[in-house]
């Protein structure tokens, strides 16, 4: 099979081994195949919605990336999205010299971005999923709906099932779902096909004006909105200040009183703009060990 490939760099801090070590650690993609040097998967490119494999490995100063099918600045921009390579981080490390709780953190997990979802339509689908459910479960369904809907995509001899695409599941039944979470796909894949739903959209938009659109869509609270915003549109500077187990975190680290207000953690990411969500990302992820990504996480 024929293969296209390019390379994305990197600027600023970046370490390719700590986005495939939390790949490997996240529920939501820890299931994919890894030999500990390459991450392999098949998506459907928001930018036209057709499946593609994807082969990303390191190279110097970023990465190197081999696709199934021509890659245009559409698709090159969306695989650099996932792995946060198309912000510059060059002004994420001077943060940590400035705040010494992140600095340390810093230090602690090197070059390590957020890794976002294929595409902000799979992130809203798995935080539907996800809810009020073991994040294990969750993944496990997940996988069905894409073995079952989702286009086989053969990526370095190994066939891999592509999450569906939105008009696949618009009128979709029997995803494994109770019928009020199967009504709500219908209506997120309704979003993503009048553009609401897409990385192009909510990144063109201010964080709180985004988060408020999310919000309005079927199934998404505030949780799942900063879900999508941070972890699909891959959003750097945006915090949704409703993740009460992010709050014990900062409390802890920073030493906040137990009843600081939710002004008080907003007060606090203000001192990490333009890298909000990095910053909040190496929280969680030091903390929780991966990002919990469930909407009843916040009860």
């Amino acid at each position: 099979m024929t293969t296209h490939g390019f390379t994305l760099t990197a600027e600023g801090p970046f370490d390719f081994g700590a986005s495939l070590r939390f790949v490997e650690d996240w529920p939501a993609t820890s299931a994919l195949p890894s030999d500990g040097r390459s991450l392999r998967f098949a998506y459907c490119a928001e930018s036209d919605w057709l499946p593609i494999g994807v082969t990303v490995t390191a190279a110097p100063g970023g990465v190197a990336v081999a696709t199934t099918r021509a890659a245009g600045p559409g698709i090159r921009g969306e695989v650099a999205r996932i792995l946060s390579l198309d912000v510059d981080g060059t002004g994420f490390a001077e943060l940590g010299e400035a705040d010494p709780v992140l600095g340390d953190l810093q230090q602690r997990r090197p070059g390590l971005r957020p890794v976002c979802f294929w595409s902000p339509w799979e992130a809203a689908c798995w935080a539907v999923i996800v809810q009020r459910s073991s994040m294990l479960i969750a993944s496990r369904i997940k996988q069905r709906i894409a073995e079952r809907f989702g286009a086989k995509v053969t990526v370095d001899g190994q066939v891999y099932a592509a999450f569906p695409p939105p008009v696949t599941l618009l009128e979709a039944g029997g995803l494994g779902l109770p019928a009020q979470k199967e009504e709500w796909v219908h209506g997120l894949a309704r979003a993503a096909l009048d553009g609401v739903l897409t990385a192009e959209h909510l990144r063109a938009l201010e964080p709180e004006e985004a988060l408020a659109e999310l919000r309005a869509l079927p199934g998404v609270g505030p949780f799942s909105a900063g879900l999508i915003l941070i972890r699909g549109a891959g959003a750097p500077d945006a915090f949704p200040g409703d993740e009460p187990r992010l709050f014990a975190t900062l409390r802890e680290v920073y030493g906040l009183p137990h009843d600081a207000p939710p002004a008080a953690y907003r007060r606090l990411a203000d001192t990490w703009r333009p890298y909000r969500s990095w910053a909040s990302f190496l929280f969680r992820a030091s903390t929780f060990g991966v990002m919990d990504d469930r909407e009843g996480a916040r009860s």
